[in-house]
């Protein structure tokens, strides 16, 4: 090899590496926006929530109450959603993020034993529906987000075994954004009793009749009504014991 080849050889092969870093780095940096961008779909989720969690529905029956946060996470090696629970039954904490590659949103939870699941799914129609894969047990795993509106979500958590295909409810936990004003006596006109927005059709439940503000409220008013006018009266109450 003589002297003059060396240096064009070496100088092309940095000239390769450097491409190829390139390359990499506009990779990565889409890769991020398409992540941001899918992740976008749940602004709506951002800020504080109130729970309430029912193994069954409609019952008090090993029911619990606990509160989330869900928080942006936009570091150098991820990008998420974060979903932290305060005295959660079924989740502790979780990161909602996003592949680009296989098109599809991933869960990474942390369980309230310290151990760890990865669920993965779509979003549609307003439902996130995330599975994991088999455990040890042969267990599947499926967590269900339904975005109701932008004061009321659903999260169902739900598991089969591996060889069956229905999956039974574990529980469901319905949450209240933070800072959400209920009815209020000497209000003027109809309000919601799901957000306290204007009332403007009605829902049934016991022979009572009920105002909602929208088909999102009516659908969680009908899943869930026990919890719905439980959260509404204690609303009531504070409100009276702030006077």
């Amino acid at each position: 090899m003589t002297r003059i080849a060396l240096p064009l050889i070496v100088a092309a092969c940095l000239g390769l590496f450097a491409t190829l870093v390139a390359d990499e780095a506009k990779t990565a940096a889409e890769s991020r926006a398409a992540t941001i961008k899918a992740l976008e779909e749940f602004n709506a989720l951002v800020g504080g929530w109130r729970g309430v969690g029912q193994p069954v529905r409609n019952s008090t029956k090993g029911a619990w109450s606990e509160t989330a946060e869900w928080v942006w996470e936009i570091k150098k090696d991820r990008v998420g959603i974060r979903y932290a629970v305060t005295n959660g039954k079924q989740l502790a904490d979780a990161l909602l993020s996003f592949d680009p590659k296989q098109n599809l949103y991933t869960l990474t939870a942390t369980l309230p034993d310290k151990s760890q699941r990865l669920y993965t799914g779509k979003f549609a129609d307003g439902k996130l529906l995330l599975e994991s894969p088999a455990d040890a047990d042969g267990n599947i795993h499926q967590v269900r987000i339904t975005l109701l509106n932008d004061k009321r979500t659903l999260v169902l958590f739900q598991s089969r075994k591996a060889e069956q295909q229905q999956f039974t409810r574990i529980a469901e936990v319905g949450y209240t954004r933070e800072g959400t004003r209920l009815a209020i006596e000497g209000q003027d006109g109809p309000v919601c009793i799901v957000t306290g927005g204007k009332g403007t059709s009605t829902v049934s439940y016991k022979g009572q009749t009920y105002y909602v503000c929208c088909t999102g409220c009516r659908d969680a008013f009908n899943d869930d009504p026990e919890t719905i006018l439980a959260e509404a009266a204690r609303k009531r109450d504070a409100a009276k014991k702030g006077k």
